[in-house]
């Protein structure tokens, strides 16, 4: 009897189990490295595509790893020398008219100061940074879904911790 572990992903049934299971954290993960949502879902949806394409190769097992290597070598690729702009800082809460334009001018200026401090952490900083206080994701988690050890993970919150306080001044 086959178990859903030597499944082929090429059935239906297993590949939408695949989606069910991995979509949504693979679509996060996209989100955390790129910073904008719908090129987040193309870069999911390719990596869906191309798992599709070689479901004869890819055992439901290695799936996910499939899937978000797939994902981060798409990213990798198109933006390979430029600096990710993190675009989901910018959205704003709706504004009640009792805040005054000094507030409004203050808010602005720390979101652009906070941004430019997330901005100059490292694109590994950044990840794990995001993913763990945005996302809500532990340590162990980030880990399996970039791939890393545990002490990895660690270091890189540690570095992006010292490099935020060293900012903080202007934050």
């Amino acid at each position: 009897m086959q178990t859903k572990n030597d499944a082929s992903v090429c059935k239906e049934k297993v590949f939408d189990n695949v989606f069910e299971l991995h979509g949504e954290s693979l679509r996060n993960f996209c989100y955390y490295k790129c910073g904008d949502r719908e090129e987040a879902e193309d870069y999911a949806q390719e990596a869906f595509v191309r798992l599709w394409e070689n479901c004869a190769k890819v055992p439901f097992q290695k799936a996910r790893g499939f899937l978000f290597t797939v994902a981060q070598n798409l990213f990798y690729k198109k933006v390979e020398h430029q600096k990710v702009v993190l675009k989901f800082i910018r959205r704003q809460n709706k504004r009640s008219d009792k805040e005054t334009p000094e507030f409004l001018q203050e808010e602005k200026e720390f979101l652009n100061r906070l941004e430019t401090a997330i901005s100059s952490l490292s694109e590994k900083q950044r990840e794990v940074f995001l993913l763990n206080r945005m996302d809500g994701k532990s340590y162990k988690e980030i880990a399996a879904m970039l791939d890393i050890s545990v002490k990895a993970v660690e270091k890189r919150m540690h570095n992006a911790l010292i490099t935020l306080r060293k900012l903080s001044p202007q934050i």
